[in-house]
């Protein structure tokens, strides 16, 4: 059964304001019952950060976080450099795995590796933690046991990557499932075309939660199509695989009808589906790691310069682009940005531990941290259970978000609060 994620931090969330913006996640899985509400705050100055970090000479430690680059994972990078930006360039080190990482594994591996090659590091946050990340945690802790590791959405599976990792904390894809299907049902969407890849259908994560939208479909009496698209890490690159969105996507919409509800599970993807969508029509409940900056700032030709770094005003700028095409009601996302809070609030956490402050798996304090990254927003999920074993992590996190649908006026999902049938937690 999936517990709700307890937050007994309204303390917490006061002071939170006073951090970078951003979202998050997290919760509690020994507190059934009570539901969590995850926040942040506006950017802090540099002097700020530097005081923050305990003076602006020397960091007595350092904290490292690995992202993909702003081409594959814009948000997990955006939260990377707004923690460095809070605690200062001499506590916070950044890098960036390769954008073909399936193909250069090695590269990946001693990317992540030589962070702990820093006598004066701490803490390693990976986001994604993409394949490579479980090998390099265990390099890393054979040798440096003392560094703790993190995987933000482990691409891995998760039994295996929490082998290795002290903290693992993934999107609830069971929950999120069945969730997007009843959403897409509630707004009057008939069919729903999921887009993806075999490399990504092999994962534990996608592969379980297309088995679960595949039987939540079946329950909504809605039509469930699978569309496989070019692997971006392949041979013809994110351009190639985001032409082939841009040029498949009208030929989707004449076969399936402008009823459908479309899906994909790979970010450079999500920009292209969303233009044609809003050119052609179709609905889009919530992107793979949803955040108002996902796609929709590239398909809408919006300029959000002025707006970085505050969720609401980007929300709302992006919002009133869609209202503005005639797309109210048919658009939604997460308010608050998964990749950018799981970056940031997952090295707040580290940063807690470090100072004596937290355990690591303590999902109160991981939702504290998470917390000062995401205001206002409900989440709920569960501790991640292996479907073929049954057993239950304790170091593994699922979490989602509550869906915020863009219309004139916009308006939660209520998901957040809607118990997910228990059958589908064992769906494979």
């Amino acid at each position: 059964m999936k517990k709700r994620i307890s937050m007994l931090l309204a303390c917490a969330m006061m002071l939170a304001l006073v951090s970078c913006g951003g979202n998050g996640n997290g919760g509690n899985t020994s507190n059934p019952g009570n539901q969590s509400n995850v926040g942040g705050g506006s950017n802090t100055s540099a002097n700020q950060s530097n005081s923050s970090a305990g003076g602006s000479d020397a960091a007595e430690y350092h904290i490292g976080i690995i992202t993909g680059s702003v081409s594959q994972s814009e948000d997990d990078r955006r939260g990377a450099e707004a923690f460095q930006a809070k605690y200062g360039e001499d506590m916070v080190k950044l890098d960036i795995y390769p954008d073909n990482f399936t193909e250069e594994l090695e590269t990946t591996i001693q990317k992540i590796v030589n962070m702990s090659d820093d006598p004066l590091m701490k803490a390693i946050i990976v986001n994604q933690a993409v394949p490579g990340t479980t090998e390099a945690f265990r390099q890393i802790k054979e040798k440096r046991p003392d560094i703790i590791c993190i995987a933000g959405e482990g691409h891995e599976d998760l039994p295996e990557i929490g082998s290795a990792a002290d903290l693992v904390c993934n999107n609830d894809f069971v929950s999120r499932g069945y969730l997007i299907i009843r959403t897409a049902h509630e707004l009057g969407a008939d069919t729903f075309v999921h887009i993806s890849f075999p490399r990504h259908m092999a994962y534990e994560t996608m592969s379980r939660r297309v088995a679960v939208m595949r039987e939540a479909c079946k329950e909504f009496n809605m039509e469930f199509v699978l569309e496989t698209a070019p692997d971006p890490t392949s041979d013809v690159g994110i351009p190639g695989a985001q032409a082939y969105i841009l040029e498949n996507v009208p030929a989707w919409v004449e076969k399936y009808g402008e009823n459908a509800a479309y899906f994909c599970t790979n970010d450079a993807h999500t920009e292209p589906l969303l233009k044609q969508l809003v050119e052609y029509g179709g609905y889009f409940i919530e992107a793979d790691l949803p955040s108002p900056l996902m796609g929709y700032p590239g398909a809408l030709g919006l300029d959000l310069t002025e707006e970085a770094g505050d969720f609401e005003k980007i929300l709302a700028k992006v919002e009133s682009a869609l209202v503005e095409k005639g797309c109210a009601d048919k658009f939604g996302t997460w308010a608050y940005s998964y990749g950018y809070t799981l970056s940031a609030g997952l090295a707040e956490h580290a940063k807690n531990v470090i100072d004596g402050k937290s355990e690591i798996t303590d999902m109160d304090a991981v939702a504290a941290a998470l917390n000062v990254y995401s205001p206002e927003a409900q989440w709920n999920g569960a501790g991640y259970t292996n479907a073929t074993t049954g057993v239950k992590s304790d170091n593994v996190f699922l979490i989602y978000q509550d869906t915020y649908i863009m219309g004139n006026p916009g308006h939660y999902m209520g998901n957040a609060d809607v118990e997910i049938p228990e059958k589908y937690f064992t769906v494979s």
